[in-house]
Formats: C-alpha cells, structure tokens, sequence
C-alpha cells in the first residue's frame, strides 16, 4: 500500500465528529470516471436483475457483489477511505459484508408514514450484554446518484442516536423520530456510519433512481453477513487487499491474530505506529 494514503487519515475533528454523531459524511470521495465507471457496471448488474425477473417498481438488494468487476474490488482498500477505516476501528477488520442497492421511483403519493428504523446487526443488539451496545463495525456508503434533495430514497438517521439502546417512536406511527434527518449528499460522496446509528431506508417519491454502494468493515472475529465469496480473489491481492477479504492463516488468528493473519498491522508499524500499537 503506498504511504501516500496516509494524507487521508482520519482527522481528529472527524474522529469527534463520528464519535458524536455516528456518522461522517466526505465529499468527493469519487472522482468524476469513478462515479462514471460504477455506475455503469452498477446499471449493468441491474439490467441483468431484470432480465431474471426483478420488479423493476421495487427497490433491489444484492449482496456480495464485489467478484462482479475490479473497480467494486478497488474500493475494498481505496486510499481515501481506509485509513479513515482503520482510524475508526484499528487494524484488525476486514470487509464482513457488502451490498448494493437500488431504489427507483416508486410512483405512489408522499405519505408521512413511520419508517422502518433500525439498528444494524439484528440479534447482535439483542445478545450483547452492554450499555450503549458495541460498535463492533461501521458502513461505507458510496452513492453513485444525486441524493442532494429530499424524498429521492434518501436513508435517514438521528444523530447521536448510536448511544441509545432504543428509539421513541411516534405512538401513532406517523412522523418520525425525534431529531431524525435525511442524509443529502451529492454523487461522488462517501458516508461513513456507526453500525450502531439508528436509520431507516426511505421511498423514493421523485423521479430519479437512487443508486448506492455499500460496503461494511468489521472485527476479523466477526462472521460474513452475506455469502462474500471472495476466496478466488486472494491470489491476485496484495497482502493488505487479502486480510481484507477475510484471508487469515487459521480460525485462532481471528482472535489471536500474527503479524501473518494482519499484514495491516505490520504496515501500520513502519508508517502509523501510534494506530499499530492499539
């Protein structure tokens, strides 16, 4: 990894700014060709949905979509994102979980119904036995369209709200949560989120299809979250790009790790040694 990404580390006013808030919003993380290139092979994994005989009036999920194309691969490590990345979390991650999702207008009249709110992980919150809930990951969204104005499915959140076990909800399910907000951001931007914040997905009431890449950074102890079947691309990764992509010499060296089970670490050691010696 060239030592020239470390002039994207994370910042100690956006260290308090995600450690406040849950979130981090970093614009123009993509440049014009990437948006251009994602998208079309973004567009290109759509069309081929529809073909299988996705309803193109409804919003679509695809996990794992990494193995599809080298420029999905290219962000697992991205020079302006993971130093942030590890800033976060530390060195011993990788990516748990990735998905893409679409969603197009729906063409239904605006209602100010509840969303659906939630916390990330499912019975991760319901097991775990602290007080607020642990981090344990967080998620990059890259969006590939113009989410800038309202009621263009933009995902919504309450800031602060990743210190909270449990949200108030309105007692008549119309409305939403006290504080809530839609995320507005441009295409090109990167939106960084505490596992933990309280968000909801939203419908689309304009005329525009929202496109965004998701891709989820956790503990090596962490299971996938989706099938991740990312094994064959190990060969042709560098060391860093593979523990990234869940290599590892053995199952203790998630808990245990050796400097061969985290080649982050030993890179951190000679360029960032305050975040290795965490």
């Amino acid at each position: 990894m060239d030592p020239s990404c470390l002039k994207y580390a994370l910042t100690e006013e956006e260290r308090r700014t995600f450690n406040d808030t849950g979130y981090l919003i970093i614009e123009d993380a993509l440049n014009p060709e990437q948006i251009a290139e994602l998208t079309r092979e973004f567009d290109r994994i759509y069309e081929a949905k529809l073909n299988e005989g996705h309803d193109p009036k409804t919003a679509l999920f695809y996990p794992n979509f990494i193995p599809d194309h080298d420029v999905f691969l290219d962000l697992v490590d991205y020079e302006k994102v993971l130093p942030k990345v590890w800033g976060l979390l530390g060195w011993n991650i990788y990516l748990y979980h990735a998905h893409m999702i679409s969603t197009p207008p729906n063409g239904q009249a605006k209602n100010d119904a509840t969303f659906g709110w939630h916390q990330d992980s499912g019975r991760v919150n319901l097991e775990m036995e602290s007080h607020p809930r642990p981090r344990l990951s967080l998620k990059v969204a890259y969006f590939l369209s113009d989410v800038s104005e309202p009621d263009r499915g933009n995902f919504w959140i309450v800031p602060g709200s990743h210190l909270k076990d449990e949200l108030e909800m309105p007692a008549d399910r119309q409305g939403q949560p006290e504080g809530a907000m839609p995320v507005r951001v441009k295409p090109g931007s990167a939106v960084f989120f505490d596992r933990r914040l309280w968000h909801a997905g939203t419908p689309n009431w304009s005329d525009l299809t929202r496109k965004v890449l998701f891709y989820g950074y956790g503990y090596r102890w962490i299971r996938t979250k989706d099938d991740m079947t990312v094994q064959h691309l190990w060969d042709r990764s560098d060391p860093i790009r593979r523990q990234l992509l869940g290599a590892g010499v053995n199952c203790n060296g998630h808990y245990t790790p050796t400097d061969a089970d985290v080649p982050l670490r030993g890179w951190l050691k000679e360029h960032q040694p305050e975040t290795a010696a965490r």
